[in-house]
C-alpha cells in the first residue's frame, strides 16, 4: 500500500498524540510526578520514567529541522531523568532533520516498520475465540494487563527488536496505555479461559492498533487474527479509514499481519542520545 507524505503525517500525528494523552494521563494521575512532556510542532517529546517505552520524540520534523532551542530543552529535560533521548523518526522525514540529529550526536540504534491497511475489507473472525471490551474503574489495572504482561514476556524470539525490556517495564507500560483517554483494551478468551489481548486507539479516521499478544499456550489458536477481526469492525464503524500496527522488521508479527492484509507504509529510524 503506497503512503504518501501527507499520509504519514496524519499517522504520525496520531501517534503522537497517543504519546502525549498517555503521558499526561500519568502526570495528571501522580504516577510520574517527574516527567517532561512537551510538544514540538505536530510531535511531541516525552519522558516518564526511567526505562519506559513512552520516554520518546515522536511525530517531530515533519516540516524540517526542528528549532534548536527547543530541541536543547528536550535533550535537557530527558538529561535530568537520566534518559538518553529516543527520537522515532520517519523514513519519509527531510534531509535536513537527520543532519541535524547527526550533529547532536545521535545514533541509529534501529528501525520500526509501520504497517497499513484500509479498515473497509475486514476478514471474518474465526470461530473459537471470544472477544470482549475489558471496562474497569479508573486506576485498575484488571485482567487484561495481566494477560498481556504475561504474554509480552514470552517473546517469540523473531524479528530485528530495538528494545529488550524487563517484566517490570511492560508491566507498567502496559498499565500505562491501558489507563490513557481514548485507549479500547480487548480480552480474547479460548474456551472460557484469558488467552490474549490487544488495544485500539481512534484519531483523525486513524485507527492505531496499539499492542497485542498472545499467551504462549495460545499461540496459533486464531487469538491475534479474532482480536484484529474485532478491532478493525470497530474501527470501520467509528468511521475510521486507515488500521495502522507498528512491528519490528522481520518479525512474526510482521509476517502474520502481511497475510491479514497489512502492507509496509514505511519505516521508523529509532535515533539514540545517550545521557551526557
Amino acid at each position: 500500500m503506497f503512503i504518501d507524505p501527507t499520509t504519514a503525517a496524519r499517522i504520525e500525528r496520531a501517534e503522537a498524540a497517543l504519546t502525549k494523552d498517555a503521558a499526561g494521563a500519568l502526570v495528571r494521575q501522580g504516577r510520574a510526578p517527574r516527567a517532561f512532556l512537551r510538544e514540538l510542532g505536530a510531535g511531541v517529546a516525552a519522558c516518564v520514567r526511567p526505562g519506559s517505552p513512552l520516554n520518546k520524540m515522536i511525530g517531530v520534523g515533519l516540516e524540517g529541522a526542528v528549532a534548536e532551542p527547543a530541541l536543547a530543552a528536550v535533550e535537557a529535560g530527558f538529561r535530568e531523568l537520566g534518559e538518553p533521548v529516543r527520537a522515532e523518526i520517519s523514513t519519509l522525514a527531510p534531509p535536513e532533520l537527520w543532519e541535524q540529529l547527526a550533529a547532536r550526536g545521535y545514533r541509529l540504534a534501529g528501525f520500526e516498520n509501520v504497517l497499513v491497511r484500509r479498515v473497509a475489507d475486514r476478514p471474518p473472525p474465526p470461530a473459537g475465540v471470544e472477544i470482549e471490551i475489558e471496562v474497569v474503574p479508573e486506576g485498575a489495572a484488571g485482567q487484561f494487563c495481566s494477560v498481556m504482561t504475561d504474554a509480552f514476556c514470552a517473546p517469540d524470539g523473531t524479528g530485528a527488536a530495538v528494545d529488550q525490556l524487563t517484566r517490570a517495564a511492560i508491566a507498567e507500560v502496559t498499565e500505562d496505555l491501558a489507563a490513557t483517554p481514548g485507549v479500547i483494551r480487548y480480552l480474547a478468551r479460548r474456551d472460557g479461559v484469558p488467552a490474549g489481548g490487544a488495544n485500539l486507539r481512534l484519531c483523525d479516521g486513524i485507527a492505531t492498533l496499539a499492542g497485542s499478544a498472545t499467551l504462549a499456550a495460545h499461540r496459533r489458536r486464531g487469538v491475534q487474527a479474532a482480536l484484529l477481526a474485532r478491532r478493525l469492525r470497530d474501527a470501520r464503524d467509528a468511521g475510521a479509514a486507515l488500521a495502522v500496527v507498528t512491528t519490528a522488521p522481520g518479525s512474526q508479527s510482521q509476517s502474520n499481519l502481511t497475510k491479514a492484509g497489512f502492507a509496509l507504509g514505511y519505516a521508523r529510524a529509532v535515533m539514540l542520545l545517550p545521557p551526557a
